[in-house]
């Protein structure tokens, strides 16, 4: 299945008091990476969710490897891992510029009608862009 990258600069409130990125902000680093795989596509959320689509994020899973610091430059490789149903899954792996794995994660999230607040199969515009 399709993957896109991302790379950008660790920024100074990313980081803790020892220096390295805040465990959280991986999660945000996640997003970005779904948000750029889809406009490699094409979509972006605002559009899904002018037209009443949302995702909200139903599983996260993260593997610490190593730890990325202030000013590092970092990549955020985005997979799809299988067809969208309800549900669409991503595989993501962030490196810092050696190629060394700084986190390995995992995220599910589903199709929801935005006004009925119930699941729904994948948007037959998003897997004409995935065939």
């Amino acid at each position: 299945m399709g993957f896109n990258e991302i790379s950008f600069r660790v920024r100074y409130g990313e980081t803790d008091q020892m220096g390295v990125v805040y465990y959280g902000n991986y999660a945000q680093y996640l997003e970005m990476g779904r948000v750029e795989w889809l406009r490699s596509l094409g979509l972006s959320y605002k559009w899904m969710e002018e037209h009443g689509v949302m995702l909200p994020v139903i599983s996260l899973k993260i593997e610490y490897k190593n730890p990325a610091r202030y000013d590092d430059l970092i990549t955020v490789r985005t997979q799809l891992k299988n067809k969208p149903s309800v549900r669409i899954e991503f595989d993501y792996v962030i490196l810092n510029k050696d190629g060394e794995i700084l986190i390995e994660a995992n995220t599910v999230l589903v199709f929801m009608d935005a006004y009925k607040k119930k699941p729904i199969k994948c948007p037959d515009y998003i897997l004409e862009k995935l065939l």
